[in-house]
């Protein structure tokens, strides 16, 4: 299918469940790739998997895609019927994984509306040689796999609009009238009617269905929403097992009734007849092989079912375009901007004016938009569970390339966090995952002389913490080298008069996020080119949060990001600078402070410190950095705030301070030149205009 399609909403939510398949696939396969084989409930959600996206992408005609999908359902469909006892696991994981990156990349290309033109015929003939293998085929076979495998670049054949299987009934075969039943709303009815029809046919002696052209009448999704989706099938299996087959996401209900072989040969009109009195076992029994047969094949073959794991309560679901949240999200920050004008109106302030009912009808407008805003954000909030499972992947194909063992423990991947969040930390933290596996942790051999485990562990974790999310990546590896990092900083230039004796760990160890540092002394395929964690720390830093590192030499190293948890509305504290207005997130603030001129340390014309309780800090005079005329000069007639970032102190000398509310943050316009220490800007209660400060800004000197 060419990008002249569109992205209209059956291919959106095409893109959609696809991409919710693929993250299940790879899911289980990290999940089972140590294990000797995969379980049967593995081997039957990879076969469902793939059988689903191979539906879905031929009746959007990618046909890659679906030929993909269908040579590895080959291959799951054959260890299902002959077990995997045989099956070179590590092989097979890396065969999935192959297909799950093709497709991924296929539906990024689609989504991006370019054309899905991705050859499968290398991966196709690579499974196909997988499948002899397995099967003990000959080289011969293997030869003729190959110029099938060839053929199959050809466009792929049209699927039949019925499933004719040999009705050949027995005393065992059953028959059945089933009516499944979806939402209104639900999307591609149709497709979800086909996975259906396929996931019976493997119990099924005969199988009919209505409508009958759901592969290629896109209109039968309205009949199927408006009347059900009617079957008729003949198996051995029980009403219990068929249920379990068919059941998926968007089915209200599932109807499935016994009936004679009389009332199933009367078609699907399931309305009539249902007072009729039911056939007596003889009769069914009587019943003479063939006496329905469609198409002469071999009967079907019971299946085991697989055990179905517990499975929670079913919720309802609606899937929204994230842009239509966005907006939403806008105007609920406009909300709470117009609803701080409104109560902060100078007209209000006139001596003598009763204003008590008015207070209580702001009180409960307060209330209503707190919970508003509380219920956008509740809605935008998504847990890390996906974010931290794409790591899994990292871990496995680095460590595999480097030789090592490692293991990746997650913890607190429920945590949730603003979407817009999650996409500006992925890439960071993959980064992260990267140098743990290249930079931290050893080879086996080298931790066996350590006296360590030969296989390493990786630990990624999240947790709420400070009105924060806390990200940390730890591992068990060889921990930095301060001397290394020392000289290499000595090299760089990085260092200048400073006290090498005086510093701190942390503060040596935070030289490894200096643009253009590395240590590392061969250039590899994830790093020692010297990028990366200052892109890391940018990237962290443009969205409020601060990259922590620690290490203990020997025993391995600790990254700890910390990001707020939304980027749209927070709490901040307003300062006042000659009449200009300044807020900053009261996150960063650790205290205000009013000073003496007898606590102030003057080093030079330039530089100034404050004693505080023991303690001195640097001061910033914020007219100063801004270049403000007719600010406040006097030290003691303004006020002091204690800002912390990354473990380091910095005061800010303001004129005064106004007082704490909610802050919509607004990008400042990308025609004025970025100023270190501005992040955003917003508007305040009386209709004036605040900039926020960039806590990081001021420690960047």
């Amino acid at each position: 299918m060419s990008s002249e399609q569109g992205n209209d909403g059956m291919l959106d939510m095409y893109l959609f469940e696809n991409s919710q398949l693929l993250e299940k696939l790879q899911d289980i396969v990290l999940e089972q790739k140590d294990e000797e084989c995969f379980d049967e409930d593995g081997i039957n959600e990879i076969f469902r998997i793939m059988h689903t996206i191979k539906g879905s992408s031929g009746i959007m005609m990618f046909d890659d895609i679906t030929r993909v999908a269908h040579k590895l359902e080959d291959v799951f469909y054959y260890i299902r019927e002959n077990g995997s006892d045989d099956v070179p696991h590590m092989q097979l994981v890396e065969h999935v994984l192959a297909v799950a990156d093709f497709i991924t990349e296929e539906l990024g290309k689609i989504s991006d509306g370019e054309e899905a033109d991705g050859d499968s015929g290398d991966l196709v003939r690579e499974i196909s040689d997988f499948l002899d293998e397995i099967k003990g085929e000959s080289s011969e076979g293997d030869k003729k796999d190959a110029e099938a495998g060839k053929e199959e670049s050809s466009p792929a054949p049209a699927q039949p609009q019925q499933f004719y299987i040999a009705p050949v009934a027995t005393e065992s075969s059953n028959f059945y009238r089933i009516v499944i039943t979806y939402h209104k709303d639900t999307e591609m009815a149709n497709i979800r009617a086909y996975n259906a029809v396929y996931a019976l046919k493997d119990i099924a002696e005969d199988l009919l269905y209505s409508p009958d052209d759901i592969l290629v009448n896109e209109k039968s999704a309205d009949t199927i929403l408006e009347e059900g989706f009617r079957v008729l099938l003949q198996s051995q299996s029980t009403d219990k097992e068929i249920k379990a087959l068919v059941d998926g996401s968007g089915i209200i209900k599932i109807d499935v009734k016994e009936c004679t072989p009389k009332e199933y040969q009367m078609g699907f009109d399931f309305t009539l007849h249902e007072d009729q009195e039911q056939e007596s076992p003889k009769e069914k029994a009587e019943l003479k092989p063939g006496d329905f047969v469609i198409e002469s094949k071999a009967p079907g073959k019971k299946k085991k079912l697989a055990k179905r794991t517990k499975q929670a309560a079913k919720q309802s679901f609606i899937s929204v375009n994230v842009e239509k949240m966005d907006v939403l999200m806008d105007l609920i920050g406009e909300l709470v901007i117009s609803e701080a004008v409104v109560l902060q109106n100078q007209d209000l302030n006139v001596p003598g004016l009763e204003l008590s009912n008015f207070r209580k009808a702001a009180a409960q407008l307060m209330k209503i938009s707190s919970d508003l805003q509380d219920a956008i954000m509740s809605m935008r909030m998504m847990p890390l569970t996906n974010t931290f499972q794409k790591m899994n992947r990292i871990v496995f194909d680095v460590s595999r390339k480097l030789g090592k063992d490692i293991e990746l423990v997650l913890e607190g991947e429920a945590t949730e966090v603003d979407k817009n969040i999650i996409e500006h930390i992925s890439d960071p933290l993959m980064h992260l995952i990267r140098n743990a596996v290249d930079h931290g942790v050893e080879l086996p051999i080298d931790r066996k002389r350590a006296g360590k485990d030969p296989k390493a562990h990786i630990y990624l974790s999240a947790k709420n913490e400070g009105g924060k999310v806390w990200i940390t990546v730890q591992d068990d590896g060889a921990g930095m080298n301060r001397e290394k990092i020392l000289e290499k900083a000595r090299k760089n230039g990085l260092i200048g008069r400073r006290d090498e004796a005086s510093m701190t760990d942390k503060e040596v160890y935070q030289f490894i996020t200096y643009p253009g540092f590395s240590t590392k002394e061969k250039v590899s395929e994830y790093s020692g080119r010297g990028v990366g964690m200052d892109v890391v720390v940018q990237n962290i830093q443009s969205i409020g949060g601060t990259l922590d590192i620690d290490s203990v030499p020997g025993s391995g190293s600790t990254f700890t990001m910390k990001i707020p948890l939304t980027l749209a509305i927070i709490n901040g504290m307003i300062m006042e600078i000659a009449e200009a207005y300044y807020a900053i997130e009261t996150g960063s603030v650790r205290e205000f402070v009013q000073v003496k001129h007898e606590m102030m340390i003057h080093e030079n014309e330039a530089d100034e410190c404050v004693m505080i309780r023991g303690e001195c800090y640097p001061v910033i005079r914020l007219s100063k950095w801004f270049h403000i005329d007719n600010a406040e000069q006097d030290i003691e007639k303004g006020s002091i705030l204690i800002m912390e970032n990354e473990g380091r102190v910095i005061c800010l000398f303001a004129d005064k301070l106004i007082g704490e509310q909610e802050i919509v943050v607004k990008p400042i316009p990308p025609y004025i030149k970025k100023i270190k220490g501005l992040s955003g800007c917003t508007q305040l209660g009386d209709g004036g205009l605040a900039l926020i400060l960039d806590p990081a800004g001021f420690f960047a000197i």
